[in-house]
This record gives structure tokens, C-alpha cells and sequence, in this order.
């Protein structure tokens, strides 16, 4: 067994789309980012990368190359599927928390939960996603950033 933990966080800015698990959500803000500012998916891959012992998103997809400018962060999730279907792991669940003061995900999270669950050919019972406030404290709390955790453990093939 192996445990992997990811963390991201992204400013939120007015002429950005906002994007969490694959899902475009409609907000006035979205998230800063090189690639499309997925900050859910940018911390499970890295959870995922941590528990295979392969660096972090950014070794792997370094924001200084050009073909990843703009790239939706569920490709970026489906190359770090192959390093996990080249390893002997194979993912037993995903937690994830994101934390934001608006909007309220509560009605986006099963579709985000269904587009990983594709990209990882995993069910959907393995994965969990839980939203909350930061309680108007910190970037988070004054509606200027999202940030997402998430824990993987990997389990023998």
C-alpha cells in the first residue's frame, strides 16, 4: 500500500473560467493558472504522483512548456494514469476537500466525482469530494483563491 497527498490553490480572478473536477462552473471569477487552473485535479495528481514516488505535477508537467499552456487538467490526469498503469499500484479510494467561500458546489460535485472516475477507470464509490468555507479567514475566506486537498491510497495490482 501506498499513500499520496496533494495540495493546490489558484487565485480567483474576474475573465477566467472557473473549473473543478472537470467541471466548468458558472461564477463570475475563475482560477489563474497556466493550464485551465483545475485546482481539484491539480491535487489529486499530485496525490496520486506522491504515492508513486514521482515528484509533483509541476516535475512532471512543468508550466514552462509550451504544449501544456492552456491544457485541460483531465489530460493532464490521464497521462498520470499511465504512470500509474505502468506501476504496480492500482488506486484503492480518493478523498478530496475543496475550499472555497462561493460558489456553492454542493449540485457540481457528482459530476465532478463521475469525470474522474472516467479519466481513472474507477467507480464512483471510490472517491470523495467534500466542499466547505474557510469561515470568511485568508485568501479563501475573502473570495480571492480556491484550494483543494486530496489523499490517495494505492493498493497492490
Amino acid at each position: 500500500m501506498r499513500v499520496g497527498l496533494g495540495k493546490d490553490i489558484h487565485i480567483l480572478k474576474k475573465g477566467y473560467d472557473l473549473t473543478l473536477g472537470g467541471t466548468k462552473i458558472p461564477f463570475k471569477k475563475g482560477l489563474v493558472s497556466y493550464s485551465d487552473g483545475d485546482c481539484l485535479i491539480h491535487s489529486v495528481i499530485d496525490a496520486i504522483l506522491g504515492a508513486l514516488n514521482l515528484g509533483d505535477i509541476g516535475q512532471n508537467f512543468p508550466d514552462n512548456d509550451p504544449k501544456y499552456k492552456g491544457i485541460s487538467s483531465l489530460t493532464l490526469l490521464e497521462y498520470t494514469k499511465k504512470f500509474l498503469d505502468d506501476s504496480k499500484y492500482k488506486i484503492s479510494n480518493i478523498d478530496c476537500f475543496i475550499s472555497c467561500e462561493k460558489p456553492k458546489l454542493k449540485d457540481y460535485i457528482n459530476e465532478m466525482k463521475i469525470n474522474i472516475s472516467k479519466v481513472l477507470g474507477i467507480e464512483l464509490d471510490q472517491i470523495s469530494i467534500k466542499a466547505g468555507t474557510n469561515e470568511k479567514m485568508g485568501y479563501i475566506g475573502k473570495n480571492k483563491a480556491i484550494e483543494c486537498e486530496s489523499i490517495v491510497l494505492l493498493e497492490d495490482k
